[in-house]
Order: structure tokens, then C-alpha cells, then sequence
């Protein structure tokens, strides 16, 4: 069993516990996914790059917390959708494999729609 799978398992067993599935609709997984990203970010808000790669310790136990609890609503949102993390990363990497060549975006932050030379 895989480590994604051991997560959903007990995220469907805690929220089992608390009678909490009512409310983990796809809707209301993504909303809360998308505000648990937001205070991801707002950590890193107003940091330079080298504070950004140099976190204090309270920081970066903050920052772990926050990317857990993006993880558990991506894992219990796909889990309500029947979408296979795992199957969906490996085909979204065969997609941009093709939209990014590594012959023509190596070391380049360029969108793949973005014409050459704008770097």
C-alpha cells in the first residue's frame, strides 16, 4: 500500500469518527484546500528569496503544518472524486513533457505558449 493510500485511509477514518463526511462535498474539499494553500503562502509573504530557502525553525514547522493540510484536502478531494493521485501526476508529466521540451526550456521560466527569446 502505498504512503497516498495509507493517508486516505485515515483521513476517511477521521472524518468517519466525526461524522464530518456530510461536508466533504468536492465543492467544500476545494474551497478548503484553497485556503489552507493561501496560508501556505502568506508564510512566505513579504520574505526574500534567501529568508524564502533559510527558514527559522518555528517557520519551518509552520510551513510543514500548512503543506500537511494541503496535502489531506488534495488527498480526501480526490478521494471523493475517485482520481488517483499517483495516475494523475505520471499522465500530467507525460503532458508536460510534451508542452516542455528540455531542448527548448532548459533553464528558462518561459510559459510553453510564450515565443522564444522573451526570457
Amino acid at each position: 500500500m502505498s504512503d497516498l493510500e495509507h493517508i486516505k485511509l485515515a483521513l476517511r477514518e477521521f472524518s468517519r469518527e466525526r461524522d464530518w463526511q456530510p461536508f466533504h462535498s468536492p465543492k467544500n474539499l476545494a474551497m478548503a484546500l484553497s485556503g489552507e494553500a493561501g496560508e501556505l503562502v502568506s508564510l512566505f509573504q513579504w520574505l526574500t528569496e534567501a529568508e524564502s530557502r533559510a527558514l527559522a525553525p518555528q517557520r519551518r514547522e509552520d510551513v510543514a503544518d500548512e503543506i500537511a493540510d494541503v496535502q489531506m484536502y488534495l488527498v480526501a478531494l480526490a478521494d471523493q472524486l475517485g482520481i488517483d493521485i499517483a495516475d494523475a501526476v505520471a499522465r500530467k508529466m507525460e503532458k508536460n513533457a510534451q508542452k516542455y521540451p528540455a531542448d527548448r526550456f532548459a533553464g528558462s521560466a518561459r510559459k510553453y505558449d510564450d515565443p522564444p527569446g522573451q526570457d
